[in-house]
């Protein structure tokens, strides 16, 4: 053990980093909704983040290697936020999540859909979602004709949520 951590425990490690209010939301929030920029964060978050929270986060989550951030080529004052191969590695960790939030607790329909497909997917699904945020946002090439895990996720949340305006 070293004098920054309280243990050499995996968990302990992993909540170290991971464990706030904020990280995790962050995260799932650029993984599974595309979300590149601070406003889109900011003024997306179904949870309601502040900013000056999400500013803090984002700047941690940057110097622990989860996310990196770019100028953005079309706009000067805005930063885009990629994942790292470390942040799409918890695909696996938010598809068990989702899977034990539907089992055990009040999800809506709509923001559960998502993870309702992720769990019924499994690992091949995920590890096809992982290929797809790697060309995302590391620039790493898929096969041509590819199906869209994200679109196909995006897709059914569409669908439940136009069904619930309309019903």
């Amino acid at each position: 053990m070293d004098a920054l951590h309280r243990s050499g425990c995996p968990i302990n490690l992993t909540l170290e980093i991971l464990g706030d209010r904020w990280s995790l939301i962050i995260i799932r929030d650029i993984m599974f909704g595309n979300r590149r920029h601070f406003r889109e964060l900011l003024q997306n978050s179904e949870e309601g983040i502040a900013s000056n929270i999400l500013a803090d986060r984002l700047k941690r989550l940057v110097e622990r290697g989860l996310l990196t951030r770019a100028d953005d080529p079309t706009h000067k004052q805005k930063a885009v936020y990629s994942l790292t191969e470390m942040a799409i590695d918890l695909v696996p960790l938010f598809a068990h999540m989702g899977a034990w939030g539907r089992k055990h607790l009040p999800v809506s329909e709509e923001l559960s859909i998502r993870a309702e497909l992720l769990e019924n997917g499994g690992p091949t699904l995920w590890a096809d979602f992982m290929d797809e945020l790697r060309a995302q946002h590391l620039g790493k090439a898929l096969p041509p004709g590819t199906p869209s895990v994200l679109r196909r996720l995006t897709d059914a949340y569409l669908e439940v949520v136009g069904r619930r305006k309309s019903g």
